[in-house]
């Protein structure tokens, strides 16, 4: 790993249950305070269900350091709003596609 790159860092998060509706209020926000920080996203979107409904979050974000991760997840709309049942902020290393 070239040890000059920024880390990734993997944000998964799970809602709590029946919480459909708080997701949907909160999203603009949420979305917006993704946007903040342009290329640093490598990727972001809901995890869902079978049925295709929203049951949480992934992202995966280029940040200095894991403190970075972690206050940046902790200012999110959704967990802001209580949205979330579990988070967890991860190192990630981007193996494919080269």
């Amino acid at each position: 790993m070239d040890r000059f790159a920024m880390p990734y860092f993997a944000i998964h998060c799970i809602d709590k249950p029946d919480s459909s509706a708080l997701r949907a209020e909160t999203r603009p926000a949420h979305l917006a305070h993704i946007h903040t920080l342009g290329d640093a996203v490598l990727v972001a979107g809901p995890l869902l269900r079978p049925d295709g409904r929203a049951m949480g979050s992934l992202m995966i974000i280029d940040f200095d350091d894991r403190d970075a991760a972690i206050a940046f997840s902790s200012q999110d709309p959704y967990h802001l709003a209580g949205l979330f049942e579990s988070r967890s902020v991860t190192n990630w290393h981007k193996v494919l596609p080269a």
